[in-house]
């Protein structure tokens, strides 16, 4: 094959073969650029004419790479990452000079927290910047952080990743909670009242806290009615507001829905958890990760930002500590948090 002139590709492209890459779907690549489908459609045909390849085909379960694809799909994602590089600002972070998109995954209850603040700080400044927020779900966190499909995390975790950059913004216990006028409000729970009250969890992924929960119970002989698995705090809030169902939930998400809720401790033991940003250490250094990580911090009034080994962090920012060893931090670290 002849060499074809490099003025036929541009960055557009590029990013637009990244998005289709990991999503292996127009409407969400599309929804992930912040593009419409014809745009991406665009992109796609003039990619097919620049290295003579479909790239991706459309089938039942959505558009697949072919090999010349896959095999382009490392090197697309290193030349964006050194475009990245070579455009970061020198002197810091404008987020009134930027269009960057930021995407996070955390739960309904940090959302809550951090968007409504995140929002009117970049509308002040007169911010393009734009935030992509997502549940947690099955996925591991840790590849889709090591991939660069996600900026950061804002998780609750009872272990902490030893494979990504850490920096804690609260740690916390969790409760048992139900109703106000909930049957059961008026005594404190035995473990057989917990076990026969139906329960309302969090269902995505494999849980670290609901494996804690069933193996404490299983030891006392002892198994819990698990009835509704839903995706968010607020669905929880909800059910246990219209019916007699119970949720073991955080402390602080219990608290902010204390006028519905009434709370009592946990009939046996489990370790508290910690809420935690969580980020690639690739981009330990990168001046607008450094900035997004301190608006959470300043939003969250966490001030302790000493390393995990108590040690300060660099002068530059730095907001977490790398931890030796190996480990897969996964859907199943999940703490609902």
């Amino acid at each position: 094959m002849a060499n074809r002139d490099i003025r036929s590709l541009d960055v557009g492209m590029l990013r637009a073969f990244e998005a289709l890459a990991q999503e292996r779907s127009v409407s969400r690549a599309a929804a992930r650029l912040f593009l419409s489908q014809p745009a991406v459609s665009a992109s796609l045909n003039r990619l097919r004419d620049t290295f003579g390849d479909p790239l991706f085909t459309r089938t039942a379960h959505g558009m697949e790479p072919t090999a010349r694809a896959l095999a382009l799909a490392p090197l697309v994602d290193r030349v964006l990452a050194d475009i990245a590089t070579l455009l970061a600002p020198q002197h810091g972070f404008d987020p009134a000079a930027s269009d960057r998109i930021f995407r996070i995954a955390g739960s309904d209850h940090a959302s809550h927290r951090l968007l409504p603040e995140l929002s009117r700080r970049l509308l002040a400044s007169g911010s393009r910047v734009r935030i992509v927020w997502e549940p947690p779900g099955v996925w591991s966190l840790r590849d889709r952080l090591h991939k660069g499909e996600l900026d950061l995390g804002v998780v609750a975790r009872i272990q902490l990743p030893r494979d990504l950059e850490v920096a804690e913004l609260y740690e916390d216990h969790y409760v048992y909670a139900m109703r106000r006028d909930h049957p059961r409000a008026g005594t404190l729970a035995t473990l057989d009242d917990f076990c026969a009250t139906p329960q309302i969890f969090l269902g995505y992924g494999t849980s670290t806290l609901e494996d804690l929960i069933d193996g404490a119970l299983a030891r006392t002989g002892h198994r819990r009615h698990t009835q509704i698995a839903v995706s968010s705090f607020g669905q929880i809030v909800d059910l246990l507001g219209q019916g007699d169902c119970a949720a073991v939930m955080p402390w602080r998400v219990a608290q902010v829905h204390e006028d519905v809720l009434h709370v009592q401790p946990l009939p046996f033991v489990l370790p508290s958890y910690k809420h935690i940003v969580c980020w690639d250490s690739r981009f330990d250094a990168d001046a607008g990760s450094q900035w997004m990580r301190d608006q959470i911090f300043e939003i969250y009034g966490a001030t302790d930002r000493t390393s995990k080994r108590g040690k300060p962090r660099a002068a530059e920012g730095r907001r977490g500590a790398k931890r030796p060893g190996a480990g897969a931090s996964t859907a199943g670290d999940d703490a609902p948090g």
